[in-house]
């Protein structure tokens, strides 16, 4: 989880930066989804070639929701949330995940509250917590906090700097953008669990979702952006953010797997 976690930061420091210089985050997730793709397949094919179960049409199809609602749709809000507010505030929003899920399973029937209980009273008091926190953080404008000075610019202001919108109707959109992540993640969650019960494989699972993934987000890529310049990779910034991002997100496939939430 630690591990995870430093995975976590980074990811959405590098996304940060990109994104403040002009970089197109709808084409960096579709790169990702690839990078993906391209490290789960050969897995999978070595190491679950004898035991990999039949694949069927159930099966197909929550892996395409769960590409979707998981890696798609989930990254796409989430860090178009960038542009209207910050990686901090993107990150804080995101612990909302765990009491969305707790919601959804139980709305569901997946979960049961156990009121009486202290497990269960632990979880509503927990998803209480967190919406409370998210609904301050977002209505709560505070001060700025200068820590320390630094002359170090990775931003590179000279290039094209994505416009900021200070305003707090932006904010709110913003919150908005984390909320409908959160809820599109706490459902990807929901059928991986799913999933996993009917295709207990972790590579062939994995990779099957990253790939339909990278399908759905570079045919979305390619609807919203048609300047082929955007799609060039060299090495710089970008390709490590598109190279190293890709690890976070199977990380999250991998504790999913293992019954691990939030």
């Amino acid at each position: 989880m630690v591990v995870v976690q430093i995975v976590y930061a980074g990811m959405n420091i590098l996304y940060k930066l990109v994104s403040e210089n002009g970089v197109n985050l709808r084409i960096l997730i579709a790169y990702r989804m690839l990078f993906a793709t391209a490290f789960m397949v050969p897995l999978a094919l070595i190491f679950e070639r004898k035991t990999r179960p039949k694949l069927t049409w159930v099966v197909m199809f929550q892996a395409f929701l769960c590409g979707l609602l998981g890696g798609t749709l989930a990254q796409n809000l989430y860090f178009e949330s960038f542009a209207f507010t910050s990686a901090t505030f993107a990150v804080a929003m995101s612990n909302l995940n765990p009491a969305i899920t707790f919601v959804l399973a139980t709305s569901v029937g997946l979960e049961k509250p156990a009121v009486g209980t202290l497990g269960g009273m632990m979880k509503i008091a927990g998803t209480l917590v967190g919406i409370g926190g998210a609904m301050l953080f977002t209505l709560y404008r505070g001060v700025k906090i200068d820590l320390w000075s630094t002359h170090v610019d990775l931003l590179h202001h000279q290039q094209h700097v994505a416009p900021s919108h200070p305003g707090s109707s932006q904010h709110v959109i913003g919150a908005l953008l984390c909320l409908a992540c959160s809820l599109s993640y706490a459902m990807w969650l929901i059928i991986q669990g799913k999933m996993n019960e009917r295709y207990p494989c972790l590579y062939s699972g994995t990779a099957l979702i990253c790939t339909m993934s990278f399908l759905q987000s570079i045919v979305f890529a390619l609807c919203t952006e048609r300047d082929w310049s955007q799609w060039k990779l060299s090495w710089d910034l970008r390709l490590l953010t598109a190279a190293y991002s890709y690890t976070r997100s199977d990380f999250d496939r991998v504790r999913v797997v293992h019954g691990v939430v939030g």
